[in-house]
């Protein structure tokens, strides 16, 4: 009863072989829960079929920037993206049953921005230690939606990590910017592989964890990702899927760019919107 695992999943952007390949995981590890922590969509090739598969399989999830750019407007997004937002849109309007029509949207609209909970299991005898607050949010805790934290922020602006850090009761989970790791308070910030076996064992710090991309990672490693929850820790899981299925998808598409499937091979960053 003590060891409750959730899997926390993120930035999925329209990319079904990549979440097929993540939720085939989870279900093998026998984790019952999952939640989601926004940009469902944008870039990819499935929207719909993507938010058909977390309203399926999430508890919950969070409205990341991709996802409130096709509910709303894209704002501060280049070209190749505001296009794949606005295609992404068409997708959704183009359904032809009224009522998946709606539901779908719908569901779009009540995606939470933040979610305050306790880390299942923690606490519980077996487990060790006190109950530990888990925030959730896309970005950060000061612009849930839209505010990256960058490891670099740790040489480049430790200020801003700070200051973030200080509406941080205990541990925040977040996504965003797509490379996953652990910051600490210091500021710090350590990438799964200088973690041992990939896992951030909780102490008395206070932790932000990126739990980094299943559908778009952009840490110079191609594979998805997504994190484990435990009682005590957090487990980073790494994933091969079909990336050339996904990248000849994206291809096939006149309205989205060529380089969206392309950076898929090398998990490249970008800066256009998210």
């Amino acid at each position: 009863m003590s060891n409750v695992p959730t899997a926390i999943i993120s930035d999925v952007h329209a990319n079904a072989e990549a979440l097929k390949t993540v939720l085939a995981d989870i279900e093998a590890r026998g984790i019952k829960r999952i939640i989601c922590l926004g940009d469902i969509i944008g870039y990819g090739p499935d929207p719909l079929e993507c938010v058909d598969l977390v309203r399926e399989h999430c508890e919950w999830s969070l409205m990341g920037n991709h996802d409130f750019s096709v509910l709303y407007e894209p704002t501060n997004f280049n070209p190749g993206a505001e296009a794949a937002a606005y295609w992404t849109r068409a997708q959704f309007d183009a359904e032809p049953n009224a009522a998946m029509r709606a539901a779908r949207y719908e569901f779009l609209g009540q995606l939470r921005v933040r979610v305050v909970e306790t880390v299942p299991g923690s606490g519980m005898n077996g487990s060790g230690g006190e109950p530990l607050s888990l925030l959730a949010v896309h970005g950060s805790p000061r612009r849930p939606i839209n505010e990256y934290i960058f490891p670099d922020d740790c040489m480049t602006a430790p200020d801003k990590v700070s200051t973030i850090f200080e509406r941080v009761q205990r541990v925040c989970v977040v996504g965003h910017t797509h490379v996953p790791g652990v910051f600490s308070e210091e500021p710090e910030f350590y990438p799964p592989a200088e973690l041992t076996d990939g896992t951030y064992r909780f102490d008395e710090e206070k932790a932000i964890i990126n739990v980094g991309s299943v559908g778009q990672p952009r840490d110079l490693d191609p594979r998805a990702c997504y994190v484990v929850m435990h009682p005590d820790r957090a487990e980073f899981v790494r994933l091969e899927y079909d990336v050339a299925a996904t990248a000849n998808k994206i291809k096939s598409v006149s309205q989205l760019s060529g380089w969206l499937g392309d950076r898929l091979f090398e998990g490249l960053r970008g800066g256009e919107g998210g």
